[in-house]
């Protein structure tokens, strides 16, 4: 059973999530993620919660390297998909303008 304040979480973050799709840019996948990362071009990363643990440490460790903020999403990769409003599903995506959102500075709040 979800409690109520991480369900109301979980609303906000997903309204947040279409905001960037709508008006920034983010980049889905984990290879295009791990590029941008590299690059130094992500601002944010929102991992799945299914995301493999060797895969989120790996991505975890070039984010402290790029001194890029992470945030673990509640979800799972379909989920993470259907948020951002996609078909497909999703396990780790890329913020690289948060367009008119204010993801950046609420990925902070916990």
């Amino acid at each position: 059973m979800v409690s109520k304040k991480a369900k109301k979480q979980q609303d906000s973050m997903n309204s947040r999530i279409k905001l960037v799709m709508k008006s920034g840019k983010a980049i889905l996948g984990y290879k295009h993620s791990m590029k941008s990362l590299r690059k130094g071009k992500a601002k944010m990363l929102l991992i799945a919660s299914n995301c493999p643990h060797l895969r989120k440490s790996e991505v975890e460790y070039m984010a402290m390297l790029a001194k890029c903020q992470v945030h673990h999403y509640g979800g799972d990769n379909t989920a993470l998909g259907t948020a951002c409003g996609k078909l497909y599903n999703c396990s780790v995506m890329a913020i690289t303008d948060a367009g008119d959102s204010d993801i950046l500075t609420a990925g902070n709040e916990k």
